[in-house]
């Protein structure tokens, strides 16, 4: 059993480890300011685009890492951990060394937003998966929020790195050693990644708590993709996760700049504060959704960043470096929540036999919160008084996406009779349920028996 659970750990650090090198996506902001300075200052070598799609190789970026989930879902599954993983760190290197020999627009977006982007998608759906099989439903939000957490703390160090070695390299070779330094980290430590031997079932605590009770308690879940795209709670958390990361994705690229003005050169100290925040809420999100229940810890953490969106609005324009990291710090914090909770949800709601794929399609929803949000929100600050209006669109969207949480009440055990009228009479009952909330005519109290679901919940 000792030896079981150390090469469980084993793997987790393993996948910490990967995505703490892959977690240069959240870096962008960084090389995007030296990018812009560049173009600004001219001279030979200098970068020349068009100011108004700086923005792109991040957004293709995340769209591309979000679409590439499901394929590397699909061999994670089926090929394991390690070679997808490994897929996943040439993939970057050769993203990050086509961004180190030319600094084209054309070769930036397929660098950094194809290929590089490409490569985050496999290593990253290679690092949970296998983390999340080796330990039993206790310590589900835990391991998720662990081994995720690395991917958000990564520019703790990345962008200081980044920084100096773009200012004394300049940006071509900055670009050549990182991509160097991300390949040799991630293609090494793939060969850890492992799934539990056949029949591997993880003991369980004897007294594992009310979450994992009622996890318990429901009948073996394997669901296949298809089943799970049957499924109407998939599309209500495919919805919560493109606005929870489209929030949080539309600051976080932009965090370096808005700092510049307040901090001047020590901008990137907003970035790697931002990115404590944003692995904390990984790990605090998992712990506690672990304890109270996946969907009461995402509505508490979306209705937190609508709160931090609709303060940002005066907090930007205050000019005070000290209230813009602290909000930083808690939108990160927010933001974060999402890469653990609806891993969480993936497994407790479909299974892990067809894991990779599964939460790969479900995924899909941060790319394109991502790409939309960052598009909508360049659109607006484009626009007098755009950044507030930004702010106040995000606000808005996680306000409606806590409310969204109604439709996620926790699954109980069904016959497979009547499964598939069964799962819309409970989406029905469960809007009447929030309907009545809203409105102020039930009281908190009172219980609404709702109907059995399908065991492809």
């Amino acid at each position: 059993m000792s030896d079981i659970k150390n090469r469980g750990w084993s793997v987790v650090a393993a996948g910490t480890a990967i995505n703490l090198a892959l977690g240069v996506l959240y870096a962008w902001s960084i090389f995007k300011g030296a990018v812009k300075a560049s173009i600004e200052k001219g001279g030979p070598g200098a970068f020349h685009w068009d100011l108004a799609s700086i923005n792109d190789p991040y957004a293709v970026c995340c769209l591309t890492f979000a679409f590439a989930m499901i394929l590397a879902g699909r061999c994670q599954d089926r090929i394991g951990p390690a070679r997808t993983a490994l897929i996943g760190g040439i993939l970057v290197g050769a993203g990050f060394s086509l961004m180190a020999f030319s600094n084209t627009y054309i070769a930036w977006v397929l660098g950094f937003g194809i290929l590089a982007g490409a490569g985050f998608g496999f290593g990253y759906s290679a690092a949970t998966p296998p983390a999340l099989k080796w330990f039993s439903t206790t310590k589900t939000g835990l391991i998720a929020g662990i081994v995720v957490a690395g991917f958000g703390l990564a520019p703790v160090y990345i962008a200081p790195l980044a920084s100096w070695l773009i200012g004394a390299f300049g940006i071509p070779k900055a670009m050549l050693f990182l991509g160097a330094g991300f390949t040799a980290l991630v293609c090494s430590l793939s060969f850890i990644l492992a799934n539990p031997p056949q029949g591997f079932v993880p003991a369980e605590p004897a007294d594992p708590g009310p979450v994992a009770k009622m996890n318990a308690a429901k009948p073996a879940v394997n669901a296949n993709v298809s089943e799970m795209l049957r499924n109407y709670k998939f599309y209500v958390l495919w919805a919560a996760f493109f606005i929870g990361s489209g929030a949080g994705l539309m600051v976080i690229g932009s965090v370096a700049g808005l700092a510049k003005k307040s901090m001047g050169p020590m901008a990137f100290v907003a970035v790697a504060i931002m990115a404590v925040g944003n692995a904390a809420g990984r790990v605090v999100s998992g712990v506690l959704s672990d304890k109270i229940g996946r969907r009461a810890t995402l509505f508490i953490m979306l209705s937190m960043q609508a709160v931090m969106m609709f303060a940002a609005m005066t907090v930007v324009n205050s000019g005070s470096a000290v209230l813009l990291v602290l909000l930083a710090t808690f939108i990160g914090f927010n933001y974060g929540s999402n890469l653990s909770l609806f891993p969480s949800f993936a497994k407790d709601y479909w299974g892990t036999k067809n894991y990779g794929l599964n939460y790969g399609a479900l995924f899909t929803a941060w790319g394109v919160g991502g790409f939309v949000m960052g598009k909508v929100s360049e659109m607006l600050n484009a626009q007098p008084g755009g950044l507030g209006s930004s702010f106040m669109l995000a606000g808005v969207l996680c306000a409606v996406g806590a409310a969204m949480t109604i439709f996620l009440a926790e699954l109980k055990p069904a016959t497979q009779e009547g499964a598939e009228h069964s799962q819309w009479k409970e989406f029905w009952s469960e809007f009447m349920l929030g309907a009545k909330v809203f409105a102020g005519y039930e009281q908190a109290q009172i219980r609404v028996s709702r109907p059995t679901v399908s065991n492809r919940a």
